[in-house]
């Protein structure tokens, strides 16, 4: 590799010259004075929690994924159980037994976000593992296997009976094909995106790195479709049609008190996805909910603030009408703050765990 090169795939480098890599207060802080000045009109900086009524501070910050998957129909979600962070082995393995769940399954914090402590359990020995490690109430999730994944960001105004998708991000994740020749740690020095995921990937996979990966053979490193975890993010909202439109609406409006946010769905295909059939939803966010398709490498950052101020805009408006119309109150400015410094105290919290984990 020449100089050039070796200075091109150097990983601060490829941070900095891919803004998709920037820090969350790097991307949002030159928009972040629009955002204060949308709460003008409802005189509540806070509105956010009042775009999903149903959702604890309106899926901003410190929402409970069980809470959320409480509120999803059963049939639209994989079979999940929760656990406290005292529960003990035994206790877990009872859960899942009940519940019907077998191996490989996820495990994920209950509050958490971008990928932090979420890892697939191959054995009771790594569930273990995990329960020696995270520090917070947690979720053992059946694993889906449909082949795709797609993040779906909807939005319902409350006075209007139909919903609409204003953007849809598929995933790539994280895996490599051998050739023979190089070993893993070489085929992932070759992308730039996989060169970030390197410290972590030595973490789980220790001495493979170093192996000879054999032609022809493709594996998914990572099994998560979470831009924070490797996977590459594609624009896919030109799947936007009256099918897909109507599907996803006949399932959120079923979901009480949501009206805002993105669905990090798997799936079969496109066309079964159109039709309401062979679907789970994997996640379900609110109003603090990206719409993710920005990160697609072919789009600008300027183009990336255009949309985020976009859903921003239809999230106030939704605020406003649940308020107005419901009587849904506002969070008020003490509330607000409270949850500002609950989610920075978690994040020290569970990033310290993270650094830990080796699942």
């Amino acid at each position: 590799m020449n100089f050039f090169k070796r200075i091109a795939y150097h990983p601060s480098v490829i941070k900095i010259t891919h803004w998709e890599y920037w820090s969350f207060n790097a991307v949002y802080s030159p928009i972040y004075l629009y955002f204060i000045w949308l709460g003008l009109k409802p005189r509540a900086i806070f509105f956010v929690n009042a775009a999903n009524p149903g959702i604890l501070n309106g899926g901003f910050l410190m929402e409970s994924k069980k809470e959320i998957y409480d509120i999803i129909p059963n049939q639209f979600y994989p079979r999940t159980v929760y656990l406290p962070k005292a529960a003990k082995l035994s206790e877990a393995l009872s859960q899942i037994q009940q519940a019907g769940i077998e191996y490989p399954f996820i495990a994920k914090p209950d509050i958490g976000g971008r990928g932090r402590m979420v890892a697939k359990i191959n054995t009771e020995a790594e569930l273990m593992e995990y329960l020696n490690i995270v520090q917070e109430d947690y979720l053992l999730q059946e694993m889906v296997h449909w082949k795709n994944e797609a993040g779906i960001f909807y939005y319902r105004y409350p006075n209007e009976a139909k919903g609409h998708i204003s953007g849809i991000v598929a995933k790539e994740f994280l895996s490599i094909t051998g050739n023979g020749k190089n070993t893993m740690l070489q085929l992932l020095q070759q992308e730039k995106r996989f060169i970030l995921q390197i410290p972590a990937l030595h973490k789980i996979y220790g001495k493979r790195m170093y192996e000879v990966m054999p032609a022809g053979i493709t594996e998914v490193l990572v099994p998560f479709g979470n831009h924070a975890r490797g996977s590459k993010f594609i624009d896919a909202s030109n799947k936007i049609d009256e099918a897909l439109t109507k599907a996803i609406d006949d399932i959120c409006t079923q979901i009480p008190g949501f009206y805002f946010g993105r669905m990090d769905i798997k799936f079969n295909s496109w066309e079964e996805l159109k039709q309401g059939k062979n679907l789970s939803i994997i996640e379900l966010n609110g109003s603090g909910s990206e719409p993710t398709h920005i990160y697609d490498p072919a789009h600008s950052v300027f183009f990336a603030w255009k949309e985020i101020i976009r859903h921003w805009k239809i999230m106030q408006r939704i605020s406003i009408i649940n308020h107005k119309t419901f009587g849904v109150p506002y969070m008020t400015l003490k509330e607000g703050l409270q949850m500002l410094k609950s989610d920075t105290e978690h994040l020290k919290k569970t990033s310290n765990n993270n650094s830990n984990q080796t699942l």
